[in-house]
């Protein structure tokens, strides 16, 4: 099989990871199995492990304003309501303020009512344009004379009808989370009083050392005795809900990513070569093996960081879609849209069909492992390229969302940490 036609020995490196993934400073390390949340702007575990702050530039939250109306799909903008939708996509770059809602929330507190008011009001007017993006469908209509005819009627385009209001509930779910800790049992250390020997207020205070790297994260602060078990049951069950959401976010967000078309500008800057992208070993057991296991590979592999898996991430991606470009070749047309169609005419016995699926089941295994890994070059670069309103707005929302409810989880562990310090201390 070495020696066979579109061989990848011959390669030339044109692979250029992700700037966010190969910051030669970046310290993120892991904790038991699972990575420090970076998929969104918003700051995370107090006792956590630094976050570089290089991965935010990946992860604006909030939809591209120069996005344009896409005429792609079978739905499509209505044209008489075209310059409503501009204008109201022009208000709402102006006024862009309620994502930093949730991103300049740190405690596990209700928001403040001008805080909610600014939210539901700048979320009403970005999502009120998915009003506008609709498809048509059939509809069977009775004349008066008896005769049937057959309409088409107009509704909002199948994944923004299926995935806005399920981000809508998760999003009021959230606020009522937050607005569950009205009356609690701890508190926050101010600024300026969180050093580990700090008892200001009377000694019944205890504050913990956290990490400096998170000076503007508040200390949360337990009774010297510690929470009660009522408090801990709450605590308790609004992270499990948090986590519930967190995951439904994130897969709202996770589809609609998938759903994006891959820019073409992507496609040109793959390598000639899947073997250059993923380097000699990872190669050699993918195409020599005969029953090829992505987990043992990922074991053997040993990653330590955050940093390794998503360049690894990175690279196995690059790698699938440069053996699927290969698989394609006997074609003019090497776009993403040509290889999609296209992928269905290709022999399954080819050396580069069968390399891309095996990149694919690795790339899905590595997500599967680490699901809190941040995106990739692809999806900040579908994301960055993106034409279509809709798809935007969805992706905005959900990642918005699922950074809250992650934080809103790591907030709860740390009360957790703290409580469980002092009783241990007492």
């Amino acid at each position: 099989m070495e020696n066979s036609s579109n061989s990848d020995e011959n390669y030339d490196v044109g692979y250029q990871p992700s700037p966010c993934s190969t910051d030669p400073n970046d310290q993120s390390t892991m904790s038991g199995d699972s990575f420090v949340y970076c998929r969104t702007y918003s700051s995370t575990s107090v006792f956590s492990e630094p976050v570089d702050d290089h991965h935010s530039c990946c992860s604006e939250a909030s939809p591209s304003c120069s996005s344009h109306w896409s005429t792609k799909r079978t739905g499509g903008v209505v044209p008489q309501k075209q310059a409503l939708l501009t204008r109201l996509v022009t208000k709402q770059c102006k006024n862009s303020n309620a994502a930093t809602v949730f991103g300049q929330n740190l405690r596990l507190e209700p928001l403040n009512p001008e805080e909610k008011a600014l939210w539901k009001r700048e979320m009403d007017c970005l999502l009120s344009v998915c009003d506008y993006i609709v498809e048509f469908t059939p509809k069977s209509h009775n004349l008066r004379n008896g005769a049937a005819v057959e309409i088409m009627e107009s509704r909002q385009r199948s994944d923004i009808y299926i995935n806005l209001p399920a981000l809508r509930k998760l999003d009021a779910m959230l606020i009522e989370i937050l607005d569950s800790f009205q009356d609690r049992e701890f508190w926050y250390a101010e600024q300026g009083s969180m050093s580990a020997n700090s008892t200001r207020m009377g000694s019944f205070r205890r504050v913990v050392q956290r990490n400096d790297e998170k000076w503007w994260v508040p200390v949360p602060c337990v009774p010297s005795s510690g929470l009660t078990e009522k408090a801990r049951k709450h605590l308790r069950h609004k992270r499990e809900c948090a986590n519930q959401i967190h995951k439904a976010a994130m897969s709202i967000n996770n589809s609609v990513l998938s759903e994006m078309e891959i820019p073409d500008s992507y496609m040109a800057s793959l390598p000639k070569s899947g073997r250059a992208s993923i380097g000699d070993p990872i190669y050699r057991y993918m195409y020599t093996t005969e029953k090829f296991s992505p987990e043992y590979l990922l074991d053997c592999l040993n990653i330590a960081s955050e940093h390794e898996a998503l360049e690894l991430a990175d690279r196995v991606e690059a790698s699938m879609y440069t053996w699927r470009r290969k698989a394609c070749m006997i074609h003019s047309k090497s776009s993403w849209s040509m290889v999609k169609d296209l992928m269905s005419d290709v022999d399954r016995s080819d050396k580069n069909h069968i390399l891309a699926e095996r990149a694919e089941s690795l790339l899905f295994s590595l997500k599967q492992r680490y699901p809190e890994l941040s995106q990739t070059s692809l999806d900040t670069c579908k994301i960055q390229y993106n034409r279509d309103v809709g798809q935007a707005i969805l992706e905005s929302y959900s990642r918005v969302l699922e950074g809250l409810a992650f934080n809103i989880v790591a907030w709860i562990e740390d009360v957790f940490f703290v409580d469980s310090t002092t009783r241990n201390q007492d």
